[in-house]
């Protein structure tokens, strides 16, 4: 049940955060779908149970000044999701060009100087992503957590100057009111129907609607979505009887969805072959070492090469390992986490400080000398550099032999 307007007007700030359980880590997102980096702003206890009861966790400031965070119903984060970028719709707006000689020449030579420096994606990729929203294609952009997908989205509406929605579906509790709206009563108005905000965007022409987490959203949403995204039909109904109203979908508007694809994700769901046949499937590669090295080269140019290489290194070892046959752990780490390690370490930490905060909690200690999390300490130690080539795992993690760590 809702919580009063009461209960969420009064004190609650728009600071607000669902929990996601990630290995043994309980990450705060935020509502553009970011993982909030500072975890000590909310206790690992509330996150817990926030988690557990399906709640979501809000700033509220009391009549003293004093800051504090509880839980509140996970509706209050979904109504906050949408953020649009462009406000100024009527000045910003880049229609499609519609004369073909313009179309290709926008796919093959102009918009490929659109694409950022810090995106790692083939120009192939790249030009077929500008085409399928020149085409105003759905799109839906595949591949483990963290390798860019988002940020491949967000490349894309800027390099196109359109207005952009954002919908973190994975986080949505209730389908129906976040992409249709609610119906709601007064006194003084009756009853009444609230259109979402989603309906809202999908009525602005040439907006980029991202869908968020779609492998990781309730069924219902997909069946609400199926009209929506099919280009024969571009509409949505807004209840289920058969002459209820229908909204339709702009012009030029396209549509992307994020979908995580691999075993390590617990909370996704196979999709509907319906649903996955109204996109075109764009897969984001996972970067090799020289490519994740250009990358954080490129956002910490100050920082330590050799910490950075280093950084490189552990994550693409950790990506060949979960595909070997006798690989000696299950989860790799992600381009996201390696970014953030190379903040760490541009912040003054060194590697195993980075390591131990970044990528250590995601491995399970279970099985002790034998253990995933062992492993870790063992092949970022190799990367240390001590006077003697000796860290502080040394005492801990006994050396490995060579031919137990699989290059």
């Amino acid at each position: 049940m809702r919580n009063s307007k009461k209960e969420v007007l009064v004190g609650y700030t728009n600071e607000i955060y669902k929990v996601e359980n990630v290995g043994n880590r309980f990450n705060l997102v935020n509502t553009a779908g970011e993982v909030e980096t500072d975890s000590t702003i909310v206790s690992s206890f509330l996150r817990k149970k926030a988690n557990k009861s399906g709640s979501a966790i809000r700033s509220h400031i009391n009549k003293n000044g004093q800051k504090s965070f509880r839980m509140v119903d996970m509706n209050q984060y979904t109504d906050m999701l949408v953020r649009p970028i462009n406000t100024d719709i009527a000045e910003t707006v880049v229609e499609n060009p519609t004369d073909h000689s313009a179309v290709i020449d926008f796919i093959h030579r102009d918009g490929i100087a659109l694409k950022p420096k810090n995106l790692i994606m083939t120009e192939l990729k790249w030009k077929y992503l500008l085409r399928s929203a020149v085409r105003a294609k759905n799109i839906m952009m595949t591949g483990p957590a963290g390798c860019g997908k988002t940020m491949a989205a967000k490349a894309l509406v800027e390099a196109l100057n359109r207005p952009f929605f954002y919908f973190n579906l994975g986080a949505t509790q209730d389908p129906r009111a976040s992409l249709i709206g609610n119906t709601h009563f007064s006194k003084a108005e009756g009853t009444y129907f609230n259109e979402s905000a989603f309906v809202k965007a999908i009525k602005t022409p040439y907006s980029v609607i991202l869908l968020d987490e779609l492998s990781r959203s309730h069924p219902e949403a997909w069946n609400i979505l199926m009209t929506v995204l099919d280009q024969t039909q571009r509409y949505l109904r807004l209840d289920e009887a058969v002459d209820s109203p229908i909204v339709k979908v702009a012009e030029g508007v396209t549509f992307i969805a994020t979908a995580n694809i691999g075993n390590e994700f617990t909370s996704t769901r196979v999709l509907d072959r319906a649903l996955v046949d109204r996109f075109v499937t764009i897969e984001v590669d996972v970067l090799n070492a020289e490519q994740e090295l250009e990358l954080l080269t490129m956002l910490y140019p100050d920082t330590n090469a050799e910490d950075l290489r280093a950084i490189a290194e552990i994550t693409h070892h950790t990506r060949e390992q979960i595909k070997s046959d006798v690989g000696k752990i299950t989860t790799a780490v992600s381009t996201r986490t390696s970014v953030e390690m190379a903040g760490l370490i541009y912040d003054g930490f060194n590697l195993i400080e980075a390591a131990e905060v970044a990528i250590f909690p995601m491995y399970s200690q279970d099985g002790g000398m034998d253990s995933e999390r062992t492993y870790i300490k063992q092949l970022v130690q190799k990367y240390v550099r001590t006077e003697n080539n000796e860290g502080l795992y040394d005492n801990v993690v006994p050396e490995t032999p060579k031919d137990e760590i699989v290059w």
